[in-house]
């Protein structure tokens, strides 16, 4: 392995030629009725055409892999009340680096540490604890801030009930829909701002493209013999982060926990060759984090899985021949030699054009903010085509962001 020496790195690109009008009245600030109504736009080795997610198998290639990600949102935002009545909401980020995963401090009871975002920080006095009285069940949640850091705080959290930190969430937490929806959540999110095959508590934000499943679509790409599998990535707030400087050099990639079991990669390398699609940009870099964390491994390299395994840089730094069976396979039997079951670990992969995927072949993804690193994603499957497929949606009324309509690019 050597370093690469290709003449544009993508920490050049200016992500201001990754921008695009997206008039207001384009973004989906409710769901459909029905998902699977939602319309898809079928980008196909530089041609477009309009369908619906109802549609989907029909534009499927056999021996197709759709790879989903199953995290489940949680009910991130807090309001604490002072005792003048003025309210201070808490956004639960991330656990705090002492846990070993996200599922493990989600089981934690009576109290728990956690990254959170602070909304009227100023408000909050040194050494001040705020609560919630929850009555059904009866219970009080207490929260005091541990540490100050530049663009969060981690708070202690405590409760005097017998409940996991999960099971608090739901009792008294709000559903976390993305700041440029611009309204409260009301009941109907409860349900629909969650794919029907989230399983695995710990993102606060939706993978969005897989809100347009539904059970019955699910059934009908098995019985056309499109095949399943699920991943997890914990979606974190950074996914809704601006990019702000004039090149991606001075971005900060958000980390993201992900978790895949051995059973799930020993299917994956199976289908090594054939169509592997990615349902949505968490699945995408779910997969191809997989591959670099192969590679390091062959490579006699043992990742960071306590803390991040791919750094954001670490596709473009180094040149690679190794096949995706082979470095899935090398993570297999990491695994497998020290008798873990699954890998838990974060990535802060970023894929930007100039990115070659290894093993994803295509993507279903829903049309994302302008200069946003998911944009950049869809630029690495697509190229400067990206610009004409949002200009066809923007034209033909297709609906925009979370809640809005999504699209299939198959280079």
């Amino acid at each position: 392995m050597c370093l690469k020496s290709d003449s544009m790195h993508p920490s050049e690109l200016r992500i201001e030629n990754f921008t695009y009008d997206l008039p207001d009245e384009k973004i989906a600030r409710y769901p459909l009725s029905e998902r699977d109504s939602s319309k898809l736009l079928v980008y196909k080795a530089g041609k477009i055409s309009d369908s619906t997610y109802r549609n989907l198998a029909d534009h499927l290639p056999p021996e197709t892999l759709l790879v989903f990600n199953q995290t489940k949102v949680l009910h991130a935002r807090l309001l604490f009340k002072k005792e003048t009545g003025g309210v201070i909401e808490v956004f639960c980020l991330e656990p705090h680096r002492q846990y070993a995963d996200v599922q493990t401090a989600m089981n934690q009871r009576g109290k728990v540490l956690w990254k959170c975002m602070i909304g009227g920080a100023g408000k909050w006095k040194h050494g001040m604890v705020l609560s919630i009285h929850h009555s059904d069940p009866d219970f009080m949640l207490s929260a005091a801030i541990m540490e100050r850091e530049q663009s969060a705080f981690t708070l202690e959290l405590a409760w005097d009930a017998d409940l996991t930190f999960a099971e608090l969430l739901h009792y008294v937490g709000k559903v976390p829909l993305p700041p440029y929806l611009h309204r409260e959540a009301d009941e109907g999110d409860e349900s629909t701002y969650q794919t029907v095959y989230a399983k695995i508590e710990g993102s606060v934000a939706a993978p969005t493209a897989g809100l347009h499943f539904t059970e019955e679509l699910l059934n009908t790409l098995s019985e056309r013999g499109i095949k399943k599998e699920y991943v997890t990535l914990h979606v974190g707030a950074g996914t809704f982060k601006p990019v702000k400087s004039e090149t991606m050099q001075d971005h900060d990639m958000h980390a993201e926990w992900i978790d895949v079991s051995v059973e799930t990669l020993q299917r994956l390398r199976l289908n090594i060759g054939k169509p592997i699609i990615a349902v949505g940009t968490t699945s995408m870099r779910t997969l191809e984090s997989l591959y670099w964390i192969g590679v390091k491994l062959l490579q006699g390299l043992t990742p960071d899985f306590a803390e991040i395994a791919v750094q954001q840089w670490d596709p473009y730094e180094w040149e690679t021949n190794v096949n995706a069976e082979k470095a899935l396979q090398a993570v297999i039997d990491y695994l497998l030699l020290t008798k873990q079951p699954k890998l838990v670990t974060r990535t802060q992969i970023l894929i930007a054009p100039g990115y070659i995927p290894r093993v994803v072949t295509a993507l279903i993804t829903n049309f994302h903010q302008p200069q946003s690193t998911l944009l950049l994603l869809v630029a690495a499957m697509i190229g400067d085509d990206w610009r004409k497929v949002y200009d066809y949606a923007l034209m033909n009324d297709y609906r925009f962001l979370s809640y809005g309509d999504g699209c299939l690019l198959m280079p």
